[in-house]
């Protein structure tokens, strides 16, 4: 009987740890130090709000870069596991594309961009592509 309910309480535990990772799972701050990029993300709360463009509301994250207010907010996420099927629209509302984000461990992410544009951001007097993969490290 001792045995039954020590066995019931650890499933339950480990149900519970199971849960809230996957619920941090896309909650984060992640970086790209090559290119200098980051995104702010929120995706089961969606609660970020975006400085500077607190117009817009709580959204389910962005995509930035460092030393520039431009920035591509994520519209919509979808989470399914590890991964999240994105919609992101650049801040003047020209571009827009899908994306999936996926989780490959605590740490890594992976961006893909899918059909649409390919996400531009400022870099000095020009408009830097990034690549269609992008690796980006947890903070």
């Amino acid at each position: 009987m001792r045995r039954n309910i020590l066995t019931i309480m650890a499933l339950l535990l480990a149900t519970t740890v199971a849960a809230q990772t996957d619920s941090t799972a896309f909650k984060a701050y992640l970086y790209n130090q090559e290119y200098k990029v980051f995104m702010r993300i929120s995706f089961h709360q969606q609660d970020i709000i975006i400085p500077g463009q607190d117009i817009l509301g709580p959204q389910p994250g962005y995509m930035g870069k460092d030393g520039y207010t431009f920035c591509w907010p994520v519209i919509t996420a979808e989470v399914k596991g590890n991964k999240a099927r994105l919609q992101l629209v650049n801040d003047y509302g020209s571009e827009d594309l899908d994306a999936v984000l996926i989780r490959e461990n605590d740490s890594i992410y992976t961006l893909k961009q899918g059909k649409g544009s390919t996400i531009k951001m400022p870099d000095g007097n020009k408009w830097q592509k990034l690549p269609k993969t992008l690796i980006l490290k947890r903070k």
